[in-house]
This record gives C-alpha cells, structure tokens and sequence, in this order.
C-alpha cells in the first residue's frame, strides 16, 4: 500500500451541486429557488427562529422568574471524593489531576458527605459549616482561597 492507493470509501465524498447551468442538469433558469418569493431572490438570510411571519416560539411561551447574572457557579466535591487523593496537602491542580473538578480555573466548594480519615490540608474557594468541622476534627486544616 503506498499514497497513489488512497481513496475515500465509495459514497463518503459527495459532488458539489451545480447550480444554474442550463435546463439539462435539472437545477438551471431558476436554480432551483422556484418563482419569486420571499426566499427567491439573491442575498436571501432567515433570521434565527423566523417562522415565516408567525409570532415565533421564543416570543409565544410566557416568560417567568428570574435570573441572577452575578450568581457564582462552584464545583462541589465531598469528603469522600478526596479521600482518593493521598496527598497530605491539596490544592485544585490535585484535584484536576484526581478528576475531581474539570479545570484548575473552575471555583470549587468542599461539601461535608463522607468522612476525613487523616489530617489534610485543604486549599478551596468554599467549604460547608460541616465539611469544615470535619476537616479540623481530624486534625487537617481548610484553607480559603481567594476570589471566590
């Protein structure tokens, strides 16, 4: 098998459809828009959710409650989550290395499901009044950090 062998497998590579060449090839004169109309002419570009006219979903269904655009999202691990990483102290790149958040960049809360078995120091942007209590009463220590 060398280079000049390669081909794309049959049916995988479609022919450019040729618009506006004459009446034998089935798309001239009119290139295949049909008569006038709205979508007829040239330059033509429907608007994202367009119906034609009709009153658009996104504008029919009622709008209701709220949204806080200065709300923060947090990543949240548990306890038992970070007994699998056997470091003595933790910092997010452990915690991405341990698949326990996707990104270093993310903010993360400890939340208190589980237990501590041994004394850890714990560096996040959040933790629970039970995750916390946890952690010291195990002998480790639950460090903020800031920006979160």
């Amino acid at each position: 098998m060398n280079l000049s062998n390669l081909h794309p497998a049959p049916g995988s590579r479609k022919s450019k459809k040729r618009v506006g060449r004459g009446p034998g090839s089935g798309l001239g004169k009119t290139s295949g828009r049909g008569h006038k109309g709205q979508k007829a002419g040239s330059g033509y570009s429907r608007k994202r959710g367009f119906e034609g006219g009709q009153m658009p979903l996104h504008r029919r269904i009622p709008k209701r409650g709220f949204t806080n655009i200065f709300r923060k999202e947090y990543a949240e691990v548990n306890l038992d989550e970070l007994e699998k990483v056997k470091k003595e102290e933790i910092n997010l790149k452990d915690l991405v290395e341990a698949r326990l958040i996707k990104r270093e960049s993310e903010a993360v809360k400890i939340l208190g499901r589980g237990q501590v078995t041994s004394s850890k120091i714990i560096h996040a942007h959040k933790f629970s009044q039970s995750a916390q209590k946890k952690i010291e009463e195990a002998g480790g220590k639950a460090i903020l950090i800031g920006n979160g």
